[in-house]
């Protein structure tokens, strides 16, 4: 079996690591796989295909702050990406994310119907079947349901500050992704599993494969870290948040709320900052700016007391994950797939922009977390390893292949 996967970045960030986990274990498997990629240095992957440039990314991302058509940049470089798949004539296409400023995705869905090609597509945020948007939900907007126009999130992901394009984007992917004769959606969460079922991608299978994570690596490590000591908070209850960018959607504002309302024998722990956003929090916020070091963030996770993730949209948060297996119990908002990947004996789930509630349920691991960590990993272990996942992916790709 000969895979070719594709999407915006390869080895890096929660959709790039799965893209080179799924490729790992069809090589173990015997099975011939590549990755094409938009953006960034690949990592994790022997046979990496770029497709166009780190230029041309800085072109589209600034025509499209203008234009707003993302999506339906750089021809010359999807042409000659086609090229090469036509090289390795892949059994299956396998996509991930293809927003992100690289491939036009009108080049690419035209050379897969002519070509019948078998994919996978598994979405990781709803940009596929809106006109403009990654995520609507804080914006409460349902116009992605039947059309979109008057963007309310236009200067978000992908950003445009000048015209709204979405009525026509809307128009013209509603025709590139519909009437594919053999495509099968995954997406990680039933949330959005539900979504696309309302979306004009009705028309095809959707099948819930959950995001996994490694065990290995992922796993208590209390007893060698020194990260409390480092930061002389040995005596105190560390609750730790966890993201990549802090903007809006990943709720920073709610910390900020939470620093006020905490006891001195508590502090928050916030990772992924900038150096500007580290220099304006309270002084009983620690900011840690943006980590690669795997082994420095299992340290972080480890030595929490509670892991709070206060995001308003999201799709299967990977950081959730990585906060089970490092036997630490999870809180968040009840807000899109977030609330999946826990139950009543491994976190709590609060009303969404609910400060006082989230303080509550703080305070109610705080007082009850008997036997919660061990809990927090055998559920990691039971749903989320991502071998077990990422097999799953193999088994689909057969049974699509069979038909």
């Amino acid at each position: 079996m000969k895979v070719l996967q594709i999407n915006s970045v390869c080895g890096i960030g929660s959709t790039g690591r799965i893209a080179t986990d799924i490729n790992k274990i069809l090589i173990e498997k015997g099975h011939e796989s590549y990755i094409a990629y938009g953006r960034d240095v690949p990592k994790g992957c022997d046979k990496p295909i770029r497709i166009g440039s780190e230029f041309l990314v800085y072109i589209n991302a600034f025509k499209n702050r203008i234009f707003d058509t993302h999506g339906f940049g750089s021809k010359r470089a999807t042409k000659a990406f086609i090229k090469e798949v036509k090289k390795i004539s892949p059994d299956i296409i396998h996509l991930h994310n293809i927003h992100g400023y690289y491939i036009n995705i009108e080049i690419l869905f035209k050379y897969i119907k002519e070509t019948n090609m078998p994919v996978v597509w598994t979405l990781h945020d709803c940009w596929t079947f809106t006109g403009h948007c990654a995520y609507f939900d804080y914006a409460g907007c349902e116009k992605w349901k039947t059309g979109c126009f008057k963007c309310p999130e236009k200067n978000s992901y992908p950003s445009s500050y000048v015209f709204d394009n979405s009525k026509n984007n809307f128009l013209r992917k509603k025709s590139i992704f519909t009437g594919v004769k053999n495509l099968t959606i995954v997406t990680p969460s039933k949330w959005l599993g539900d979504l696309v079922k309302k979306s004009f991608l009705k028309e095809y299978p959707v099948k819930i494969i959950n995001n996994g994570i490694d065990l290995n690596t992922f796993k208590p490590n209390k007893l060698i870290n020194n990260f409390k000591k480092k930061h002389n908070i040995e005596d105190k209850f560390m609750i730790l948040g966890v993201a990549s960018t802090w903007d809006r959607r990943k709720g920073l504002k709610y910390f900020i709320e939470l620093a006020e309302k905490i006891s001195e024998d508590e502090v928050i722990v916030l990772v992924g900052l900038s150096e500007k956003q580290i220099k304006e929090m309270p002084i009983n916020i620690i900011g840690i700016t943006k980590t690669y070091n795997v082994e420095d963030l299992v340290e972080i996770y480890s030595n929490a007391d509670v892991f709070v993730n206060p995001t308003l949209e999201d799709n299967f948060p990977t950081t959730n994950l990585e906060s089970l297996a490092s036997g630490t119990p999870v809180i968040t908002f009840n807000t899109g797939g977030s609330i999946e990947s826990i139950d009543e004996n491994t976190g709590c789930i609060v009303y969404q922009n609910n400060v006082e509630d989230l303080y509550k349920g703080i305070q109610d691991i705080k007082l009850n977390n008997e036997g919660t960590s061990k809990k927090c990993v055998m559920r990691a272990h039971t749903f989320y390893n991502k071998d077990d996942r990422y097999i799953d992916y193999l088994q689909l790709y057969e049974e699509i292949l069979k038909k």
